[in-house]
């Protein structure tokens, strides 16, 4: 055997080749075997599969995962085990069918497609019960859940469709198909849509408030600011309540408001189809791809012929946008408004880190971010932005090709470009997925995306 060893060890590379090919060429099998031969296929996902990625701040639990754990007492521990750098596939969406999603103030919620009970689930901080009542024992609420939860809304019928969803600092709304909609969490100012009690007690509270029509009219989209609550009727008006010292509810008046009513001003003869608020600024959307604005101002968001700061009523702001074509989509953040028009181009202005360059951080009037920032260029002449989306202090932009731009304050990694620094300009983020929906918040990120294949 030692001396069959040594042998093979002397031959040649061109040798051992030779007979290597000569054994496996026995092996090969005729073409009648070959078609014999089992054909294993591997699943390709539908066109109504979605997939859904979280990022950013998983400390508070608003992602719904569970990070490696590590030692407390490493300096490290924070960035590496507490933030999520990069996109994360969510296991939720694995095993539902998630139709919407939402970000509050470190809390997400999300809906699935069911007949079940429970539609609606929630994970983040629960403070004030804005992702529902949870309690291990009786007495015992939970203020936060680091795994999403069923959250318990007394539906009238269980074949009832969840169609939107909104959440706010420490409220949440949930849009219905023909019930109209829920509300449950902080109304300390009235951003539930119902009765202020000054001596209610949010944590491990039940109530959950039910808003069916506005106006003897159906209810066909919801928006929540930090405080305040806006809804959208199936004529196009807008109703608003809740906090209301910066004008964010329209009606005008800077009082705050505990039963939803119309917003005032040039907005009342118009059809809206979106309104958009995430801090204290509001913009609003006619079916003619006309804009108009009301609430905070201290930046311009919405510019007036005097200095003013808190817009209590809707104004068109026509003039301001003169030249830029009809516009398809709107986000207001904490400082800033971003828009986007039927070419794809994409308009900032406010105060912040807008996209423009390190150098520009104000902008009193609507300026166009580059095209080729967001992939438009001589190999893609067609790249659009088709939706935008805005945080208290980062942005973001869909195209029509499925990929996701975002830049700003990168606040916990919320940008979900793999560092800590802020974005002085639009860059896209590695999803290995479609985009279809991007909800931001404070510190963290959630995108509804359908597979490639």
């Amino acid at each position: 055997m030692n001396a069959v060893k040594v042998l093979l060890r002397c031959r040649t590379p061109s040798v051992l080749g030779n007979r290597l090919y000569a054994t496996t060429k026995k092996k090969i099998p005729d073409p009648d075997e070959e078609e014999s031969l089992p054909i294993f296929q591997y699943p390709v996902s539908k066109s109504s599969d979605r997939r859904m990625y979280v990022w950013g701040l998983a400390e508070t639990g608003a992602l719904g995962i569970h990070l490696p754990s590590g030692k407390k007492g490493r300096k490290q521990y924070r960035k590496d085990f507490t933030l999520c750098w990069h996109p994360m596939r969510s296991a939720f969406a694995e095993r539902f069918d998630v139709s919407h999603v939402a970000t509050g103030y470190g809390f997400t919620v999300a809906s699935i497609k069911t007949e079940a009970q429970h539609k609606v689930f929630g994970t983040g901080i629960n403070t004030d019960s804005q992702i529902g009542y949870h309690a291990p024992r009786i007495g015992h609420p939970l203020e936060m859940l680091l795994s999403p939860s069923p959250i318990y809304l007394p539906y009238k019928s269980l074949e009832t469709k969840i169609t939107g969803l909104a959440a706010g600092r420490a409220h949440t709304a949930i849009l219905t198909d023909n019930e109209g909609v829920y509300t449950l969490g902080n109304n300390a100012y009235g951003q539930c849509g119902r009765k202020i009690n000054p001596n209610e007690e949010y944590k491990g509270s039940m109530v959950t408030h039910n808003i069916k029509k506005l106006g003897k009219e159906n209810i066909i989209d919801v928006c929540c600011g930090q405080d305040h609550t806006l809804f959208v009727t199936e004529s196009g008006k807008v109703f608003a309540c809740g906090w209301g010292a910066d004008g964010q509810t329209g009606l005008g008046t800077y009082d705050n408001q505990a039963i939803p009513a119309m917003v005032k001003g040039d907005i009342t003869t118009e059809k809206i189809v979106k309104v958009a608020s995430t801090g204290d600024c509001v913009l609003a959307l006619n079916d003619k791809g006309e804009l108009f604005g009301w609430g905070n101002s201290e930046y311009g968001q919405i510019p007036m012929t005097t200095a003013q700061q808190q817009v209590n009523m809707s104004y068109a702001l026509n003039n301001f946008i003169k030249g830029l074509g009809k516009i398809t989509d709107i986000a207001a953040g904490g400082s800033f408004c971003l828009i986007v028009n039927e070419a794809g181009d994409v308009f900032v202005w406010g105060y912040g880190l807008l996209g423009l360059g390190p150098n520009v951080q104000h902008s009193a009037k609507p300026k166009q971010i580059p095209p080729p920032l967001f992939g438009r260029n001589e190999f893609n002449p067609t790249c659009t932005v088709q939706k935008v989306a805005c945080g208290i202090a980062h942005l973001a932009a869909i195209t029509d090709s499925g990929d996701l731009y975002m830049w700003g304050r990168n606040r916990q990694g919320c940008l979900g470009l793999g560092h800590e620094k802020d974005q002085h300009f639009p860059l896209k983020v590695s999803i290995g997925a479609h985009v279809l929906k991007i909800a931001c918040s404070v510190d963290h990120s959630i995108a509804v995306c359908k597979p490639f294949v």
